[in-house]
């Protein structure tokens, strides 16, 4: 359960930050808040409250959709041309 609501997580962050993105761009999203992801997390797994941890689905979706980030490069940032 913890990793289809961290599936729609992702999703979800596809929608809002469209093809390319940088990191930064990202990390304005999260520090927007994440209350749109317990939302989430509630309407994908309603019986089950534990994978309603925002810090534990969030956390894993938006580090793994860093990883597509246009400057990310395996944990250093690259400059942008």
């Amino acid at each position: 359960m913890l990793e289809r609501v961290t599936r729609a997580i992702e999703d979800e962050l596809r929608r809002r930050l469209g093809g390319a993105f940088t990191a930064a761009e990202l990390a304005d999203l999260y520090d927007q808040g994440l209350g749109w992801t317990m939302d989430l997390a509630v309407r994908v797994a309603p019986d089950h409250p534990y994978a309603w941890d925002t810090r534990a689905v969030a956390d894993a979706a938006f580090g793994r959709y860093l990883r597509g980030a246009t400057d990310y490069a395996g944990g250093r940032r690259l400059p942008l041309d």
